[in-house]
């Protein structure tokens, strides 16, 4: 119940706030174009095939749309509190960390759903066109909304080392594309190594979701990768407790 306030607090703070509001404005915007500039290649050289043409392109670009805001709105949730000094007085209240940490994560979680939402308007238009099978279509939709889950905990994360929202939002860039590039010098490695790469490659785990298919292996990868980063996040608070804060 505690992290529900503080969830209602933050999409508050998220829904009073210009710089939300225009990074919304971005996603759908770049959203948009890209679901436009995308249909049109299709028509001309992609064939029939939605879920190795449309479908493909849209969601490889849409991620990149996620890449780009996400860290901008996770990096405020805790280094703007270090930097006002609010979060020292949200730590004398009768809450416990795990329930900030979910009331932060859902509220950045739901604003992504928020920014989500209207892009199904797109696919919808085309249907009506064009009726195509809606399974890849979900299953698309699943894969983005589990990269922008972990996204949002490795920004959660990032957000609660630092003081500074831009080393926050840096930071959680530096993280992303270190996650995006781990698998791009595969043949300087050897084929174990690259085994090892693959597995751990954020994005890897994402292409087979716009072809329709949902692998039990890269949905548990995203919770995995996802609860890991929040742990670290609960790890990170309970520090002041080791320098005798409550």
């Amino acid at each position: 119940m505690k992290a529900l306030v503080i969830c209602r607090r933050e999409l508050r703070s998220y829904f009073t706030s210009y710089i939300a509001y225009a990074l919304l404005a971005i996603f759908l915007l770049l959203s948009g174009y890209f679901f436009y500039s995308d249909l049109i290649f299709f028509v001309l050289f992609g064939g029939y095939v939605l879920p190795t043409g449309l479908w493909q392109f849209v969601f490889l670009d849409m991620r990149l749309c996620a890449m780009l805001v996400l860290p901008l709105l996770t990096m405020r949730l805790f280094a703007e509190e270090r930097k006002l000094g609010t979060i020292e007085l949200l730590w004398t209240y009768p809450v416990r960390d795990v329930e900030i940490v979910a009331g932060k994560f859902f509220a950045c979680w739901l604003f992504f759903l928020t920014m989500l939402a209207p892009t199904v308007l797109n696919p919808l238009l085309f249907y009506r066109f064009y009726q195509f099978d809606v399974g890849p279509l979900l299953a698309a939709y699943l894969g983005i909304l589990l990269l922008g889950t972990a996204f949002v905990a490795c920004g959660l994360f990032i957000s609660s080392i630092t003081e500074n929202q831009v080393v926050a939002a840096m930071g959680t860039y530096g993280i992303l594309v270190f996650f995006w590039f781990l698998t791009w010098n595969e043949e300087v490695a050897d084929e174990g190594v690259v085994r090892l790469l693959f597995r751990l490659s954020l994005f890897d785990h994402f292409y087979q979701f716009p072809r329709g298919v949902i692998d039990t292996q890269d949905v548990a990868f995203f919770l995995v990768f996802t609860a890991f980063f929040v742990f670290l996040t609960l790890q990170s608070l309970s520090v002041r407790k080791w320098r005798g804060v409550k």
